[in-house]
């Protein structure tokens, strides 16, 4: 009988063994480094979106505070704007309205008829209120007539009129007369006309109405 060759094969398997754990534990090791390097590279990365991020609001800030400064410059501006024009305005409006007073007495002279005297006449921003008297109601009514015609005054509005006693020339003397309250308004804008000639005018004492004509 022949003797059989025996071969112990433990060592190589504990070699092959070890060897395959170190192969797993460097394997372990640089799946380790690996993924702490993309960590690294993904924070690197993120970190640089976020530098970049801080300086466009950085940047954003600073053209908004910009644009704000801008801004109130504008309001100041259009602040001081409003109030020339609100200026030019009321400039404007005291110069159309400089010669108001005058255009309106000329126009009261012109169109007062014969036979009316007045007592008052009064002026509330566009509104006239005229009293007087008058010989009769037909003087009251061709004055009306007179001023709705005007391109200065118009809408004519009869208030009141009644008889009066007025004193005459004479302290035995008195006479009877019509006294009227007339409203009427003025025309801010009135069409060029050509000038019409001038009237005499007509004495406001109401005394004197006895020298002149009769309805």
């Amino acid at each position: 009988m022949s003797n059989a060759v025996r071969i112990n094969l433990l060592p190589h398997r504990e070699q092959k063994r070890q060897a395959r754990q170190r192969q797993f534990v460097s394997l372990t090791v640089l799946l380790a480094i690996a993924g702490l390097a993309v960590v690294g590279l993904v924070h690197a990365v993120m970190a640089a979106r976020i530098d970049d991020q801080n300086s466009r609001n950085l940047l954003l800030k600073s053209e908004i505070a910009k644009l704000d400064e801008q801004i109130k410059e504008i309001d100041k501006l259009r602040d001081q704007i409003q109030q020339v024009l609100a200026r030019k305005q009321v400039v404007e409006t005291l110069q159309a309205n400089r010669s108001e007073a005058v255009h309106l007495l000329d126009q009261v002279v012109r169109q007062l008829p014969d036979g009316i005297y007045l007592k008052s006449i009064k002026q509330q921003g566009n509104k006239i209120q005229m009293v007087g008297y008058a010989q009769s109601n037909a003087r009251v009514s061709t004055l009306m007539r007179n001023v709705e015609a005007s391109p200065w005054i118009a809408t004519p509005e009869l208030v009141e009129i009644k008889l009066v006693q007025l004193p005459g020339t004479r302290p035995e003397s008195t006479q009877q007369v019509n006294e009227f309250i007339l409203n009427m308004q003025t025309k801010r804008a009135p069409p060029m006309t050509a000038p019409a000639p001038a009237r005499p005018t007509t004495p406001t004492n109401p005394a004197a109405a006895g020298a002149g004509a009769k309805a």
